[in-house]
């Protein structure tokens, strides 16, 4: 089927809860993120209302080391200083983190498990969508394990082994199953099950930067 054309961005983030902490201590921050804003601020001025800058309206040091789509919800973090800044930063780029993911995608999935492997890019002419790219996409790979089926759509858990931009709306548009809700790459029947992205990081885990121990936040899903 062919993906819905893209809408015009109207830019309105929800206001209550104006932020969420789920945890903090002397060297990091967490937080459950709500869809429809963005993590960092974007160019307009309309766009500065983000995550990042309402964290820094309380804890002025807190800085960015990973990002959710603005459509996403679910768990964040954000390192309190800059040796915390550092750790988690490498932690991340040596993909030493571990998350997942729930979504709820269109149709029913017919394997209870899976693997995809491919490389994604950016579709300039189209961005900010993505597309696979076989001979110039960076490497991109997302295991995912069915939780449910119900008569129009599946909901599965969704692990990410890179990070790259809106991988696992690619992934799973590339299988033939977008996640509800996807105004970017669902078609229209998918697109108006659902009210909002269906995609959720519901689990987070890191290393301290305090002590190294390992440490799992989550944030339940909310569909």
């Amino acid at each position: 089927m062919n993906t819905k054309t893209i809408k015009p961005f109207i830019y309105n983030p929800p206001q209550d809860p104006y932020l969420t902490v789920i945890h903090r201590d002397n060297d990091i921050i967490v937080l459950s993120k709500p869809s429809g804003i963005l993590s960092v601020p974007g160019r307009p001025e309309e766009h500065k209302d983000c995550l990042s800058s309402r964290v820094q309206e309380r804890f002025p040091t807190a800085t960015v080391v990973h990002r959710l789509d603005l459509a996403t919800s679910g768990v964040i973090i954000m390192p309190l200083n800059k040796a915390a800044h550092r750790h988690l930063g490498l932690q991340f780029e040596k993909r030493k983190t571990k998350k997942h993911y729930i979504a709820r995608v269109w149709g029913n999935v017919e394997e209870n498990t899976g693997h995809i492997d491919l490389p994604l890019i950016c579709d300039w002419p189209n961005r900010p969508r993505q597309m696979v790219d076989f001979e110039n996409g960076r490497p991109s790979q997302t295991d995912w394990e069915v939780i449910k089926r119900d008569d129009y759509s599946t909901r599965l858990k969704l692990t990410p082994i890179t990070g790259r931009s809106h991988q696992l709306r690619v992934h799973m548009l590339s299988i033939g199953h977008p996640i509800l809700g996807d105004d970017l790459y669902a078609h229209d029947e998918a697109l108006e099950a659902a009210e909002r992205l269906q995609l959720h990081s519901e689990a987070l885990t890191i290393f301290h930067p305090s002590d190294g121990r390992e440490c799992t936040f989550t944030v339940p899903c909310p569909f």
